[in-house]
C-alpha cells in the first residue's frame, strides 16, 4: 500500500518559545482517513497546513506523495504538492465577484492550463456531485454557508488531487448546515480519496475515518483506529478530552 503521508518528527516554536509542534510523527496510507482531534490551540491547524507549505517548521521531515519537503522552505517543492493536493479550510476563501462555476474553474484554468471546455464541464461535473449545479451561476453571497462550503470542496476537486486537507471544514457552519458538507466527505471516504481532516465531529470521525490522531500542547498524545479511541482510549488525557465532548 502505497504511503501517501509521511512526517517525522517535525518540530515548530514561535517567537516566545512556545511549541506549537513537538517532534510530530505520523504516516498515512493510500485511500485511508486520518482525522486529527484535540483542543483547542493543540496544533492540529498548524500540522496540516505544514502538508502543503501553508506554515513552515524549524526541524524534521515530511514526504508528500514522494515529495519530501523539510525547514528550508523549498518553493519548487511546495508547488509540486500543491499541485497534487487540496485544500478545504473553515472559511469558504471563495472569490465574491466570481460565479460558482468561476470560482471552481480558476485553478485548472490558470494553474493546470486546461481548457475552458474541459475545466467548466467538470466543474459542472463537481456541482451536481455535491447537490448545487442549479447555482452554478450565481455568487457565494447568494448560497448559504453550507453550500458555499460544497463548492470550496469541489473547488479543491476541480485540480483532480491525490489527496484532500480539511482544516475543521463545519466550524463556521449553522448545525442544520453540517451534515451538508459531511455527507459529502463520507461519499469522499466511500470513494477512496486519501483525507486528512482536523475536526471535533465525533460521529463523523467513528464512522470515516482508519485512524484517530490526537493531539495536546504540539504532541501526539495517542494514535488510535477509532473503535479503540472512541470507547477505551489509552491515554488519560484523550479520556478527559472526550468527557467534555460529551457534556
Amino acid at each position: 500500500m502505497n504511503t501517501i503521508i509521511k512526517v517525522k518528527n517535525i518540530s515548530k516554536s514561535y517567537s516566545k518559545g512556545l511549541l506549537a509542534l513537538d517532534k510530530v510523527s505520523l504516516k498515512v496510507n493510500q485511500g485511508k482517513v486520518l482525522v486529527i482531534m484535540g483542543p483547542s490551540g493543540s496544533g492540529k491547524s498548524t500540522l496540516i497546513r505544514t502538508f502543503n507549505g501553508l506554515e513552515t517548521f524549524d526541524t524534521g521531515e515530511i514526504d508528500i506523495l514522494g515529495i519530501k519537503i523539510n525547514s528550508n522552505y523549498n518553493e519548487r517543492r511546495i508547488q509540486k504538492i500543491r499541485k497534487r493536493v487540496g485544500m478545504v479550510f473553515q472559511q469558504f476563501n471563495l472569490f465574491p465577484h466570481l460565479s460558482i462555476l468561476d470560482n471552481i474553474t480558476l485553478a485548472p484554468l490558470n494553474v493546470q492550463k486546461r481548457s475552458r471546455v474541459d475545466a467548466e464541464e467538470f466543474g459542472m461535473y463537481l456541482l451536481q456531485k455535491m447537490g448545487i449545479s442549479m447555482h452554478a451561476e450565481k455568487y457565494p453571497s447568494q448560497l448559504s454557508g453550507g453550500e458555499q462550503q460544497r463548492v470550496a470542496i469541489a473547488r479543491a476537486l476541480a485540480l483532480k488531487p491525490e489527496l484532500l486537507l480539511f482544516d475543521e471544514p463545519t466550524s463556521a457552519l449553522d448545525p442544520e448546515r453540517i451534515n451538508e458538507v459531511l455527507d459529502v466527505m463520507r461519499k469522499l471516504a466511500q470513494e477512496g480519496m486519501t483525507m486528512v481532516v482536523v475536526t471535533h465531529e465525533i460521529n463523523f470521525a467513528k464512522d470515516v475515518s482508519d485512524q484517530i490522531l490526537f493531539m495536546d500542547s504540539g504532541k501526539v498524545i495517542e494514535t488510535s483506529t477509532p473503535d479503540i479511541f472512541f470507547s477505551n482510549a489509552k491515554h488519560e488525557r484523550s479520556r478527559k478530552f472526550l468527557n467534555q465532548l460529551d457534556k
